[in-house]
């Protein structure tokens, strides 16, 4: 779990792909960043990132207390089967990707 709340956001980028780095050397798979609820600018950048990183199959709130003060992602190991061809590119957007990696998920 990566805990963002006593950075500053310019900090905010560098401390993610960092995290996301180790977290895929290591062959960890589901991770968690703690954003905080506030005014949603942490959230963004983390989103953001996530959104643009080849390695991260899925992301989204975390659905327990936490709920929108912190997202959830999926992420690409050495132990991840290759994604079918339906999951990549714009196709992710499509009715029913959401469901298949996180149940919770809703369109």
């Amino acid at each position: 779990m990566l805990d963002l709340h006593h950075f500053k956001p310019r900090e905010v980028p560098d401390l993610v792909r960092e995290y996301l780095d180790e977290c895929r050397r290591r062959d960890i798979a589901e991770v968690r960043i703690v954003h905080g609820k506030g005014k949603g600018v942490l959230r963004a950048i983390v989103q953001d990132i996530l959104a643009q990183d080849p390695h991260v199959i899925a992301y989204g709130p975390a659905m327990d207390r936490s709920g929108w003060g912190a997202t959830v992602a999926r992420l690409r190991t050495a132990r991840t089967p290759p994604p079918h061809k339906a999951e990549t590119g714009t196709d992710v957007e499509r009715k029913g990707f959401w469901q298949r990696l996180w149940p919770w998920r809703r369109d």
